[in-house]
């Protein structure tokens, strides 16, 4: 077992999911501090999860998960700010990080963000399996829909968000997801 009063030079994607620090993510070999979140990160990923989840549960097309689920991406063990996976693809032992990747991923874009690290974290997912990728963009009030590394789209604010094939029949405008 791993002292996690002390954050390691190296360690292995094994060693990290098997300790899971808090506020890390495990990139490529590297360890990357997660900054705490604002109170608008956290209202706005509210708002996703309320109106997604309830969807999913109602319609019983799989699970969604928030910010602290590991999800295993062929290098990576990553913490989307929220997550579905499909019925058919979960899987057996949920007591541990998700060996597959989620169908839908949602990242909600901090001020401590740069934008390059937030779209190949976008292209990793699509990469590893993720079906659709959501990048919410509090201060343009924007959703940056990733199909895949050349399928992508800008919603406004007047726009409205669906689950597309992923999550089937989910809509909501986007305006809903900043009040």
């Amino acid at each position: 077992m791993l002292n996690t009063q002390t954050t390691p030079e190296a360690m292995t994607l094994e060693e990290f999911l098997e300790n899971d620090l808090e506020g890390y993510e495990y990139v490529k070999g590297e360890l990357v501090p997660m900054p705490p979140t604002s109170m608008e990160h956290g209202e706005i990923s509210s708002n996703v999860l309320l109106h997604l989840s309830l969807h999913i549960f109602e319609h019983q097309l799989g699970r969604s998960y928030t910010a602290g689920t590991i999800f295993q991406l062929d290098d990576r063990a990553v913490k989307p700010d929220i997550a579905f996976v499909s019925t058919d693809r979960l899987p057996e032992n949920r007591d541990q990080a998700s060996p597959v990747p989620p169908d839908l991923a949602v990242e909600v874009v901090s001020p401590s963000d740069k934008h390059y690290d937030v779209t190949e974290k976008a292209l990793a997912y699509l990469r590893s399996g993720t079906r659709l990728v959501w990048v919410i963009e509090p201060v343009a009030k924007t959703v940056m829909i990733y199909r895949s590394e050349t399928d992508f789209t800008v919603l406004n604010y007047e726009g409205t968000l669906t689950g597309e094939d992923v999550v089937k029949g989910f809509s909501c405008p986007v305006a809903q997801l900043f009040e």
